[in-house]
């Protein structure tokens, strides 16, 4: 833990890196409905309710597995100049039968189409899981999870 004298309100220091800090809040709006909102602006609808107006909490959690990989694997694939056309990652899970029900098991698949080399995506999946993908690093404490790379 860092000392909290070396902390600012924007950003934290690291390892020697500066990391901006990110916050963000949920204000309910009603029944079971918030609006989200982040530093960055943005906001969005979140129901945890039995209407399912929006995606739920644990739902953004996937979303943003998927969504935190995908932009690795499209950043390390043209880097390497592969021509792919598409990339889709969709996102299988077995969650815990009592609360808190985490994910406990998430299975990631990769959808990726154009003259791509197998090998190109295996190793920008491979660095995505190992070293990017904040998200991935978090989940992996409470959850096994596995991919599997389909060329089309």
């Amino acid at each position: 833990m860092l000392p909290a004298d070396s902390i600012d309100n924007s950003q934290s220091t690291i390892d020697n890196c500066i990391v901006p800090e990110i916050t963000a809040s949920a204000i309910w709006t009603d029944k079971d409905r918030f609006i989200g909102t982040s530093a960055s602006g943005h906001a969005i609808v979140i129901d945890a309710g039995a209407e399912k107006t929006a995606n739920s909490p644990m739902e953004l959690v996937l979303i943003g597995l998927c969504s935190c990989t995908a932009i690795d694997v499209v950043s390390i694939l043209r880097k390497k100049r592969e021509p792919f056309t598409r990339l889709e990652v969709d996102a299988d899970t077995e969650r815990a039968a009592e609360p808190p029900r985490v994910y406990k098991k998430i299975k990631l698949v990769y959808r990726v189409a154009g003259q791509v080399n197998r090998k190109s995506v295996e190793d920008a999946v491979r660095l995505s899981m190992e070293k990017y993908c904040s998200v991935e690093a978090m989940l992996k404490k409470t959850a096994e999870i596995s991919f599997e790379i389909v060329m089309e």
